[in-house]
């Protein structure tokens, strides 16, 4: 195709479809706010462009050719689909809406993102999340890599190119086999860890580092012979009296709590051991008021979960 060749518009595809709406060059001129010769002279334009003959000129109603309702039909598909950018647009900016992608660590992710995309449902719906689960050591390699839009992990998470939000404090509570001695204790002190053996994940989680500190602190001893792969695992490894462990309080709710009973979990005095939990993204990525919007849906969220500390 020549180069001079100019490409048809949206504005002439709204005149044809007048047009074809209203069977009449007047009116349809007139619900375009524009003069019948101007919307006369813009469909003759889009016919030699096309090299069609989209209308049958004569007395009477107006009426398309088969070349003319057929382009009509593509050219509101097309119509729709601009004003779908426009309505997006609107939505990013004052609320929250498109696809976003978002990394969560397997130790998290699954006890706390349902909730949210429930609620999420209801508050946003023109917002979808597409979550994928990932070791924590991996989240912030994709983020850079433009894998995830942002990611809902384990804070503190260093970098010059991120920002973040503060969503929540999580507790851990130390998980036990059922009928162990700590387990006639409401609440559980340092010295009631001094020379346990405690089950942890393997160091690709965030998680190990915290609890290694733990061990550190109360005078236990983190085993060296086993190092779970999930939370799950642990909780196996702690029914068949292999240790104790710490165990984050979402994952307690969803899947201890009213369902066990091979493992009984106590928590520190004073909740004082607790991870915090924050969602990172890329500080160039120009989305940062929208990431804030899903921070403070995701915090709206966690406030039914009592044992939960907000952080603004």
């Amino acid at each position: 195709m020549a180069s001079s060749v100019l490409p048809i518009t949206l504005r002439q595809m709204r005149y044809l479809i007048a047009l074809e709406e209203t069977h009449h060059f007047r009116e349809a001129a007139e619900s375009c706010g524009i003069s019948q010769p101007s919307l006369s002279v813009q469909i003759k334009t889009m016919e030699d462009t096309l090299g069609l003959v989209l209308v049958e000129r004569g007395r009477g109603p107006v009426r398309l050719t088969l070349a003319g309702r057929e382009v009509a039909r593509r050219a509101r598909e097309i119509l729709d689909a601009a004003q779908g950018i426009l309505d997006l647009s609107v939505t990013l900016k004052s609320g929250l809406g498109g696809t976003i992608r978002l990394g969560t660590s397997a130790t998290l992710g699954p006890y706390l993102m349902p909730h949210v995309v429930s609620d999420l449902r209801v508050s946003h719906p023109d917002l979808r999340l597409y979550i994928r689960e990932a070791a924590p050591r991996d989240l912030q390699r994709e983020l850079h890599d433009g894998v995830h839009d942002l990611i809902l992990t384990q804070l503190p998470v260093s970098g010059a190119t991120l920002s973040h939000a503060r969503l929540f404090r999580e507790p851990l509570a130390v998980a036990m086999p059922a009928g162990h001695p700590l387990a006639a204790r409401e609440t559980l002190d340092n010295d009631d860890l001094a020379d346990k053996t405690i089950l942890s994940l393997s160091p690709a989680y965030a998680l190990y580092d915290m609890i290694s500190a733990l061990c550190v602190e109360t005078g236990a001893h983190l085993s060296r012979e086993y190092e779970g792969t999930s939370l799950d695992a642990l909780r196996q490894m702690v029914a068949m009296n292999m240790g104790l462990t710490f165990l984050p309080a979402l994952y307690v709710e969803s899947e201890i709590q009213g369902r066990a009973r091979d493992v009984i979990v106590r928590p520190f005095r004073g909740r004082r051991f607790a991870r915090s939990i924050g969602l990172i993204w890329r500080s160039s990525s120009g989305a940062g008021p929208a990431y804030e919007r899903l921070a403070a849906a995701i915090r709206d969220t966690a406030r039914r979960f009592p044992q939960l500390v907000i952080e603004a």
